[in-house]
């Protein structure tokens, strides 16, 4: 029987915090269940193993940086949006370094858990109808998001990992990445059918 108080949700969080902390792959479920008080394998009557742990915990991320997004970008359009946007983003990696590390890792999440999570689709929806206000619609919006989220996350990959020991600071470089992003959407190139490049 499980301990009084401790739930599925607790379980999450808990693995959660951790990632944060140790990072998303030095997370046990050992680990878990010391931080909670309670024995390993009680564990197992909230998560199933510890893919199913980091599933839930990928899903509590996306959930949480979509809210931040939202929140970031409500009323704002163009170029004040994708700035918003961006800088939510940014500021969530650097505040749950682990949390996001299960947002960009390919977890295997369950399919059922995945259909009733919120954060995922929402984030679609929010990252499409941004770029829908520089005026881009399919194929063009696919490949705009996924230069957006190619842009994102290598350069908060590569802060993480000190990537940028330029006397330059990384935050000069951002600005003026998001300002070449803007100019890029504005005069994004447009497909043609049979283009093969």
């Amino acid at each position: 029987m499980a301990r009084a108080g401790v739930t599925t949700e607790r379980v999450t969080i808990a693995g959660a915090e951790l990632a944060d902390e140790v990072g998303l792959e030095q997370v046990t479920m050992a680990q878990v269940a010391r931080r909670l008080g309670v024995k390993d394998a009680s564990l197992y009557a909230h998560v199933r193993n510890l893919e199913d742990l980091r599933g839930r915990i990928a899903l509590l991320a996306a959930d949480e940086k979509t809210i931040r997004i939202a929140e970031a970008t409500a009323g704002r359009a163009g170029k004040d949006a994708l700035v918003a946007f961006a800088n939510a983003w940014r500021e969530y990696a650097h505040q749950h370094p682990g949390r996001y590390t299960a947002t960009q890792a390919p977890i295997r999440i369950d399919p059922e858990l995945a259909a009733k999570a919120p954060g995922p689709r929402r984030a679609v929806e929010l990252t499409y109808g941004m770029l829908r206000g520089y005026g881009l619609a399919e194929p063009d919006l696919t490949d705009a998001v996924r230069l957006l989220r190619s842009t994102f996350h290598g350069f908060v990959a590569l802060e993480a990992a000190g990537g940028f020991a330029h006397e330059r600071s990384p935050e000069q470089s951002w600005l003026r990445a998001l300002e070449a992003l803007h100019a890029l959407l504005e005069h994004w190139p447009s497909s043609r059918e049979g283009d093969s490049a």
